[in-house]
């Protein structure tokens, strides 16, 4: 199915749901991952301008998270052109995903959806190196790891005088850069002040508001997890069940835009040199959508060369072989 087949969908969602459509995929196929980042408000600009300002717009959300005002930014463009916001996710809208559906006036939830923690995790250059494969890998810092370790050392081991806090200090900023630590406590007080600015349209109470966003950003424990529609609803977010019809186009998307990005299939760049062909072999592969019915599909592209290389190995029989991969193009595209 193609952006085609899905603008017909998205179609039929607009007339039952009296409201624009608009589609935002962030890929998480294994090894081509993408998520939530400023190079594409550019594209939403251009499909909003087609739009127009107009009553009420759908955004149909799919994505793991990514940049925190990122994701600020692009909730309140849309907000711009329109009077009302709903979310819609029909499988998942997590971490900076969840951010932005807190800021829309509803949420949309089949029962398969599913939200989580905006605690974010910090990805700087001085981030810690982990070994991965024997090549060198920066991993990212998650906040509330750093908070939680701290509150080990205060709360469960009752470390409470100022030298041995400040030791334990000390010891953490030798793992971690000190400009990372305070990237970590920056981003925790500006992800609070975030959700408390966009709750509001879905919670009235102050007390309630505090609620959710000490769950969302701490009380949750773990960044993996998850938040079904259930427990969304529980927390006091203001949750809509699809009916059967609709919950019937979100499956019928879903399953779209899945095989289109090739989400459940790991990437492999063995697969893009066919059958050992030694040379050059061009690709293109999608890792993100951006889609209305008005203003036509963006995709976000990773384009290049693929090359299969032999080397001669003097006085051995056998011949080494590697993948040389030459990217030639990464970024939003559009395509229709």
């Amino acid at each position: 199915m193609s952006f085609s087949d899905r603008r017909d969908l998205y179609q039929q969602i607009e007339t039952e749901r009296e409201s624009a459509v608009l589609t935002y995929v962030t890929s998480d196929r294994l090894g081509m991952e993408t998520s939530i980042a400023s190079d594409v408000i550019d594209p939403f600009v251009d499909l909003l301008d087609m739009i127009g300002p107009v009553e009420r717009i759908s955004l149909i959300l799919h994505t793991s998270g990514g940049q925190t005002l990122a994701a600020w930014r692009l909730i309140n463009l849309i907000r711009m052109f329109c009077d009302e916001l709903e979310v819609i996710v029909p499988s998942k809208a997590l971490s900076a995903g969840t951010l932005m559906s807190i800021g829309a006036d509803n949420i949309v939830m089949t029962k398969q959806a599913v939200l989580g923690p905006i605690d974010p995790s910090i990805n700087n250059p001085l981030n810690p190196q982990v070994n991965f494969g024997g090549q060198p890998k920066q991993v990212s810092v998650s906040v509330e790891s750093v908070r939680g370790y701290l509150n080990l050392a205060r709360e469960e081991l009752g470390i409470a005088d100022t030298q041995h806090l400040t030791r334990v200090l000390l010891d953490l900023s030798s793992h971690i850069h000190p400009v990372v630590l305070g990237d970590i406590f920056r981003s925790t007080e500006q992800i609070r002040f975030l959700a408390r600015k966009l709750l509001p349209r879905q919670v009235e109470n102050e007390a309630n508001i505090k609620s959710i966003v000490d769950f969302l950003c701490a009380d949750s424990g773990s960044h993996d997890y998850t938040i079904d529609r259930r427990e969304a609803g529980g927390l006091g977010l203001k949750v809509e069940k699809p009916s059967a019809i609709f919950y019937d186009l979100l499956k019928r998307i879903h399953s779209s835009y899945s095989e289109e990005l090739q989400l459940l299939q790991p990437y492999s760049p063995t697969e893009i040199v066919a059958e050992g062909k030694v040379g050059a072999n061009h690709y293109a592969i999608k890792r993100g959508l951006v889609e209305g019915t008005a203003g036509g599909c963006y995709a976000y592209l990773s384009q290049g060369i693929m090359e299969l290389v032999q080397l001669e190995t003097d006085g051995s029989p056998f011949q080494q072989q590697f993948v040389n991969d030459n990217r030639t193009f990464e970024g939003w595209k559009r395509i229709v």
